[in-house]
């Protein structure tokens, strides 16, 4: 019996220096049944001509050519023209084990899941060390347990590319255009709809961290639209799991903290103030009841009513203290 197709989406700008690197290594995966699609994203050096030499070379390879839009509109390009009965990303300056997809599919088959999830290996181009980015554990989680293991980044993480997709839950969940962190806007949903979710222990995905890559560089204004997503997926939990929502409520707040940390650290003091006036707003929207504040630890009620009172000075404090840093 022929296994399943499987498309995995590949954005790909400016990475002409590890493209070969990435298409080879899902070329050479022991699962063959494969629809790998290359999005060029206008990238303007020569990945356009790569990707075509790739497609030449294998004919399970498709290549898109699109206008530059971003990663969230590369990605809802690939998915767009996708054949697969199932899903998978991987960013086109990473790399990937040779059994990845064969194991993320055993697993996912097996254990009548919705999603797999592997583990990663973390690299960084201007360093020799590596270190793993996920938890080391193997167990299947059902919906409520997946999302509060996504809200607490314990056992899931946010991105995307290290997991394999059933396509029938995520092919009306577009990536957002436009947006910095986009997994964060997309993850909870998947997450949401899915019955089952296995995560193993196999370590199957590489992922390279470059100085010039978005979340290589300094601290900037765009990283604030974590806190747009981390505010939709607050509202998606009081709705859906409402059992989760003092949890994520939790979360959003000392992700503001953190926030108002870093620009403190990075930004101009024009800069400063306007982020300060948008993080109050935003933790004025999610204000803790008395009845709320039982339920948390002596640690978290002290910095959140410290937070309430200034959240500057908070921010100053953890600095001084090197708190979350």
């Amino acid at each position: 019996m022929k296994e399943p197709l499987i498309s995995i989406i590949v954005p790909v700008y400016k990475v002409e220096k590890y493209l070969n690197r990435c298409v080879e290594s899902i070329v050479k995966q022991t699962y063959s049944n494969l629809e790998i699609i290359l999005v060029d994203d206008g990238s303007p050096d020569q990945c356009p001509v790569m990707c075509d030499a790739w497609m030449e070379k294998d004919n399970r390879i498709k290549v898109v050519h699109k206008k530059n839009g971003g990663l969230s509109d590369a990605r809802n390009a690939g998915m767009k023209i996708s054949k697969g009965e199932f899903i998978g990303f991987v960013d086109s300056d990473d790399w990937i084990d040779q059994n990845m997809y064969q194991r993320l599919y055993e697993i996912l088959s097996t254990d009548k899941s919705d999603i797999s999830a592997c583990g990663v290996k973390m690299f960084w181009e201007d360093s020799d060390l590596c270190q793993m980015l996920t938890q080391t554990n193997k167990c299947v989680l059902n919906r409520e347990e997946a999302m509060k293991a996504l809200i607490e980044e314990s056992l899931i993480k946010q991105p995307v590319w290290y997991k394999l997709y059933k396509k029938e839950l995520i092919r009306d969940i577009l990536f957002p255009v436009g947006k910095c962190h986009e997994d964060a806007f997309w993850s909870y949903q998947v997450i949401g709809m899915a019955k089952r979710v296995s995560i193993t222990d196999y370590v199957g995905y590489y992922y390279w961290q470059r100085k010039e890559s978005i979340m290589g560089e300094n601290y900037s204004i765009k990283r604030l639209d974590a806190i747009q997503a981390l505010e939709n997926r607050q509202s998606y939990l009081e709705e859906n799991f409402p059992g989760l929502a003092l949890t994520g409520k939790c979360k959003l707040w000392f992700f503001c903290i953190y926030h108002g940390q870093k620009i403190l650290q990075y930004l101009s003091v024009q800069e400063q103030s306007k982020v300060i006036e948008y993080l109050n707003e935003v933790l004025h929207r999610h204000p803790f009841s008395s009845i709320e504040f039982n339920e948390l630890s002596c640690k978290e009620t002290f910095w959140i009513r410290i937070s309430t009172a200034s959240l500057t000075t908070a921010c100053r404090i953890r600095n001084a203290l090197k708190i979350g840093l």
